[in-house]
């Protein structure tokens, strides 16, 4: 969400406030956008198996990185100037009698892990997931050992991306130890997993600092009226009305106060005894809601599918996809000796590849002058690109034909529309078949 600048005017006193990026959890998950905790969308048990004679012969993943601290302390230190001042007023509620001390805890276990960085539930995120995938391609990773084929590990060179990888492909090499001498050394590609910020995004970049419409819209959704009863409600909860009053941006100050509710489910694994930080207590279900659909309208109009006349959001990651399929005709030509290509970059990323695939959720983009809503879009950030969130493409061979299979969050998915799978309800694709459907050929 943009960062508002709260201000609290007592008499002389100004206290201005850094605005920033944090976040604890909603009873529901959509609440939480794209800082949603990663949970796996299909059980072990439900795939579907290929064709007769097909073999795995390759798999390739973009994963966003796993759960992590947020990426500065502003937030914090934003609401406890308020907080601080209001306890020497008296001016707390009784449950915000509590608000400054779960904060201060939740932002030295963020200092502690370093801020932006992978936090515990994080790595185990990432582990899972590596896990997860060896044991649904068995055979593969043991031909993989056996034949000396190497796993490519790249990301975009940001820290957790990188963390990320090392994490996972760790997680391969303790499932089946042959592994360990066959992955990486790790690379950095920006051009292909921080494209937002490479050449390539230039005009995406210009989009953003200066397209009048996207200014517009996004001021319409976030200028209405439920958004300061929101705001109101959240520092009700914490600090008695007087003081609320005085607050001069109260939806900047509700804002930060969400932020880290949103961000500590992230952190549970360091919370005391590992049981959460509670920070849904400060925060009603109704209005962390609100303040969840206006990160989800800023993320879908600057990353997602945006404006139906416009591709300026996705079209970068023509890159992106672009890889995927190159390494698997590499593969089918006999020119790669590559057992699996494992990719770790952000949801900057992940939101406009899903975007350009047409993965569930990513389908509709919003007519001119009919603002986004949940109402009449399914895009949900929590869904498209939770932290963790993957896309992997598994593919099988037999005698001269490949089926490639994708998984979004580990779920079976159909490629976009017009693709035809080699069956009706099939789950596995004719690489001619995507070659054809997506214009490659």
């Amino acid at each position: 969400m943009r960062r508002l600048t709260p201000v609290l005017a007592l008499g002389a006193l100004l206290l201005t406030a850094l605005p920033a990026h944090a976040a604890e959890g909603p009873a529901h998950r959509e609440s939480y956008g794209t800082k949603a905790p990663y949970a796996p969308q299909q059980g072990p048990h439900g795939y579907q198996r290929p064709p007769a004679g097909f073999e795995p012969v390759f798999t390739e993943n973009v994963s966003r990185h796993g759960s992590r601290a947020a990426t500065d302390s502003e937030d914090g230190d934003l609401v406890l100037a308020l907080w601080d001042q209001a306890e020497a007023e008296g001016q707390l509620t009784r449950e915000g009698e509590e608000f400054g001390p779960t904060v201060r805890a939740l932002e030295a276990a963020m200092a502690k892990v370093g801020y932006g960085n992978l936090s515990g539930r994080g790595k185990r995120e990432l582990a899972d997931t590596a896990g997860r995938m060896e044991r649904r391609l068995p055979a593969l990773f043991k031909e993989i050992a056996d034949d000396g084929e190497r796993i490519d590990v790249v990301s975009s060179g940001q820290g957790r991306a990188v963390d990320s990888g090392t994490v996972f492909t760790d997680a391969l090499a303790e499932a089946d130890p042959a592994l360990k001498p066959l992955i990486g050394p790790a690379r950095t590609d920006k051009d292909l997993l921080y494209f937002h910020k490479a050449a390539g995004g230039a005009a995406y970049r210009d989009y953003i600092a200066g397209d009048q419409r996207l200014k517009d819209t996004l001021s319409r959704i976030t200028d209405q009226p439920r958004t300061r009863q929101a705001a109101r409600g959240v520092l009700r909860g914490i600090f008695e009305d007087a003081f609320v009053e005085r607050i001069t941006d109260q939806v900047g100050a509700a804002e930060a106060v969400y932020n880290l509710y949103a961000i500590a489910p992230a952190m549970s694994e360091e919370s005391p005894g590992g049981a959460g930080w509670g920070m849904e207590r400060f925060v009603s279900r109704r209005d962390a809601a609100w303040f969840g659909y206006l990160g989800d309208a800023e993320d879908f109009y600057e990353k997602g599918p945006g404006f139906a006349d416009s591709d300026i959001t996705y079209k970068m990651a023509d890159v992106l996809l672009d890889d995927l399929f190159r390494q698997v005709e590499a593969k089918r030509a006999g020119t790669s000796r590559l057992g699996a290509e494992l990719r770790f970059t952000h949801a900057e990323e992940i939101i406009p590849l899903a975007a350009l695939m047409g993965l569930p959720g990513s389908t509709e983009p919003a007519t001119p002058g009919e603002p986004y809503t949940y109402a009449d879009n399914p895009w949900r950030g929590a869904a498209v690109s939770p932290l963790g969130a993957n896309i992997q493409w598994d593919v099988f061979r037999k005698g001269d034909r490949w089926l490639v299979r994708m998984l979004y969050n580990e779920k079976e998915t159909a490629f976009r529309a017009g693709c035809r799978p080699v069956a009706k309800g099939s789950a596995f694709y004719d690489l001619d078949e995507l070659e054809r459907c997506f214009g490659r050929k």
